[in-house]
Parts: structure tokens; C-alpha cells; sequence
């Protein structure tokens, strides 16, 4: 596994057309080698998974952290650390040259611009079963990180140039986001098809692993995105073809370790989970939610103590929550005013003794007011709740009106990130800084 992760690594030459530069290895395979192998494709395949879900760099810790900050899921305990006190600051403490967005800005362009590497090279495997294992792949991690990018910036690159483009002077464009989770529908559309055709050969599986079921995490993603693009209809079939009883995880043991946990809580000086999720008020959960210590610890009300998916460094962090699936159904039926079915929905979440990963709120069924507005916030405060560090929240506030940054009493400290100074610095085309 690890030479594998090591090979995997070698294409990764070019990120923005602004920034990267290639250094040479004379006794590392060449990045013609590479894609001209299915030993290095599968190792190219492998590492898609890596850089987006390890270690301090990776996308996953990066986005966990600050979007955990930027909507008060975390506090900062060591006002000391200054890059992760500027997100929980918010607003215009908030500048371009924070780690932790240019971790997230960094990270989530290799995985695309080498998901687009793998796409174009899958036509040198000869078996088709392996070739749409690498295909499919490919297309969902690249829709990964083009939908995550979307979640916390206005406009986001798609395109990859060309080393020789590069070379030329050519910069990558930006598209809008609405634009850019359109692109990310398409590719996961694309890989849908994909597995329709061929299945995925084992040899391929023996290679990449099978903690990643891609068929359901392919539906779990198209759902997501549609619903971002308020796209009901979509989101409710992409959700119902999802098998709910599979989980997919990325995995991490000893030397993989879980980035959350080793980077930020194992310490317990960096930061940590807010009481109640940070909810309040009307959104405050029932004391009795049984996912308040699965997520906060035995003793939430005097000691927060993050648990849930990041107690070891062992622990797999799903790649999505079956939860969020649910949700997914019950917002897209409230949102098409199909309010009994929303609300019937909401109770499978609400009501739910058997999850797979053992979030479980073990409540009573809703009985508010059966008015799209009341059964939206229910969904919304469930989202918080299921979805506790998923990254998700920043996109989920925009999504349901809650109080922005120029509110009165703001529920998150931002609307859009600006964009990295990295990419600002060397890329004209990069757009304006967003107000908030």
C-alpha cells in the first residue's frame, strides 16, 4: 500500500497553472510510466483517496476544521493558534492567507486535476471491468472536490490546462458555483452510466479496496449536489436508489491516521465540539437526542469532548451518513410541499434505533406544526444534529435562510470564503474576495 500511495503521487505536476512546478525524481517512475500502466493507475486511483483524506493537508481534516468554526460546530481553545482563531473570528479576520483555506484550495485541486489525469488514461487498461473501476473512480472524486469547493466559494476552477498551456502562460478560468455543481452532477451522471455497462472487476477491488461502496457513494453524491442546486425531483430518485444499509468509509490505521483526531483533538488544546452543537433556541436538540453522546461526549453539558467518528486514530470517517440521505428525501419532498411524506421521512431520522454507524436519535416522532416552514427548520435542526462535522453546515445554512453574517445574531461568521492569496498572487483570473 505504501509504494503504491508513493507512485501515486508522481503526476501530481501541475495544480492552477499558477503555482506548481515539477521536480524530478531520477530514480521515481516518470508520469508517462504511470498512466501508461495499470499498476499506475490503480496507484493514481489510491491516491485520490489519500490526498483527500489524510493527514493535516488533506481536504477532509481542512474542511471538517473550518467549516466547523465558520458556523459555531467548534470553539478554538488555544486562542494561540492564530490561523483557526481567524475562522472562528470570521467576517474580516477572516484573509487569503489562511492555512486552512489553502490547504482546502490546494488539496481539492490535485484531486481533480488528477481525476481528469485517470479519466484520460483509462483507455490504456485493457480489461473493461478494471477500466471502469478507474473511470468511475475518477469521475466521482472529481466531482468531489469540485461540489466541495463549490460549497465555500462563489466561483471555483473546473478546467485542466495543459503543461504546455501552462508553460504558454494560460491560467485556469473559474465558473460560478451553480455552474460548477452542474459539472459535478454531469461527471457523476457520467460514472452512473459507467457502472450500468461494465461492473467493476474484483481484480480492481483487490487493488483499491472496498470501503467505498462507489455505487450507493455515486447516488449519495448525485443527491447531495441536486439538492444544493434545489433541484427536488433529482435529489429524491438519486436518494431512493441508495441501499442505506452500506456503509462507505475511508479507512485509516497507525500510520494513516484519523486527521481530526491526531491533528486536532488528541491534544485537547487545539479545538473542540460546542454544547448542543452549537444550537440555540428554537433549533436547541431534545436533551434526551441520543446522538448528543455519540457526538459530544457522556458529559456534554459540563465537558464537551468530541467523539462520534473521531475518537482514535483508527476510527473511519464516512464518506456519507445514511442520515443525510434520509434528510435529503425529506427536505426534497417538503421543498415540493409533500408535506406528510417530508414529515414521514423526517421521522425515519428522528425515530432511528439501527443505524449502521450508531447515530442514532432514539426520539419520539415530530409533532409541530405541519406548515412547509416549521418542517423545514426540523430538517435543517436535524441536519446539524446527523451531520455534526461533515462539513456540511455552511452549505446548509445558506440553503435554508438561516441568519448570515450581516445579521443581527449570525448563525455562521460567513457566507463564501475569500480566495487563497497563493492563488491570487499568481493567477489574473482569479476572482474578487466575496463582501462576507
Amino acid at each position: 500500500m505504501k509504494k503504491i500511495i508513493i507512485i501515486a503521487m508522481i503526476p501530481l505536476l501541475f495544480l492552477l497553472g499558477s503555482c506548481e512546478r515539477e521536480y524530478l525524481n531520477p530514480n521515481a517512475a516518470t508520469k508517462q510510466e504511470v498512466i501508461n500502466s495499470v499498476e499506475g493507475l490503480l496507484a493514481m486511483v489510491v491516491g485520490l483517496k489519500r490526498e483527500y483524506s489524510v493527514g493535516a493537508t488533506g481536504a477532509l481534516y481542512n474542511v471538517v476544521s473550518a467549516n466547523g468554526l465558520t458556523t459555531n460546530e467548534l470553539f478554538v481553545i488555544n486562542t494561540g493558534n492564530g490561523e483557526l482563531a481567524a475562522l472562528e473570528a470570521g467576517f474580516a479576520t477572516l484573509g487569503n492567507a489562511n492555512a486552512f483555506l489553502n490547504n482546502i484550495w490546494t488539496s481539492l485541486n490535485l484531486v481533480r486535476v488528477n481525476s481528469q489525469l485517470i479519466i484520460d488514461n483509462a483507455r490504456n487498461i485493457p480489461d473493461p471491468g478494471t477500466a471502469t473501476g478507474v473511470v468511475v473512480y475518477g469521475h466521482v472524486f472529481k466531482a468531489l472536490a469540485i461540489g466541495t469547493m463549490a460549497q465555500f466559494w462563489e466561483q471555483v476552477p473546473t478546467e485542466v490546462i495543459s503543461s504546455a498551456d501552462f508553460l504558454a502562460g494560460r491560467n485556469v478560468t473559474f465558473k460560478a458555483r451553480t455552474a460548477a455543481l452542474e459539472e459535478a452532477v454531469q461527471l457523476l451522471e457520467a460514472a452512473a452510466g459507467e457502472l450500468a455497462k461494465t461492473p467493476i472487476s474484483s481484480f480492481f477491488t483487490s487493488k483499491v479496496g472496498a470501503d467505498i461502496n462507489i455505487g450507493n457513494t455515486t447516488q449519495a453524491l448525485l443527491a447531495r449536489y441536486y439538492m444544493m442546486l434545489g433541484n427536488a425531483d433529482k435529489a429524491l430518485e438519486a436518494a431512493n436508489r441508495v441501499d442505506l444499509s452500506s456503509r462507505s468509509v475511508f479507512r485509516y490505521e497507525t500510520i494513516n491516521q484519523n486527521p481530526v483526531f491526531r491533528t486536532s483533538l488528541v491534544n485537547n488544546n487545539t479545538y473542540n465540539g460546542v454544547h448542543n452543537f452549537g444550537l440555540t433556541g428554537a433549533l436547541a436538540p431534545n436533551p434526551a437526542d441520543g446522538r448528543i453522546p455519540f457526538y459530544l461526549g457522556d458529559n456534554p453539558l459540563s465537558n464537551v469532548r468530541v467523539q462520534g467518528f473521531f475518537k482514535s486514530d483508527p476510527d473511519p470517517i464516512p464518506v456519507y451518513l445514511p442520515g443525510e440521505v434520509i434528510l435529503i428525501k425529506a427536505e426534497a419532498q417538503a421543498r415540493r410541499n409533500q408535506l406528510p411524506q417530508a414529515i414521514q421521512e423526517l421521522n425515519r431520522v428522528l425515530t432511528k434505533t439501527d443505524d449502521i454507524f450508531g447515530v442514532n436519535a432514539n426520539l419520539p416522532a415530530y409533532s409541530g406544526p405541519q406548515t412547509q416552514e416549521a418542517v423545514l427548520q426540523e430538517i435543517y435542526r436535524n441536519r446539524c444534529i446527523e451531520l455534526y462535522m461533515t462539513g456540511l453546515k455552511l452549505e446548509d445554512s445558506r440553503r435554508f435562510g438561516r441568519p448570515g453574517p450581516t445579521a443581527t445574531t449570525p448563525e455562521r461568521n460567513r457566507n463564501f470564503y475569500p480566495y487563497p492569496l497563493r492563488e491570487r498572487t499568481n493567477n489574473p483570473n482569479t476572482p474578487a474576495d466575496p463582501a462576507n
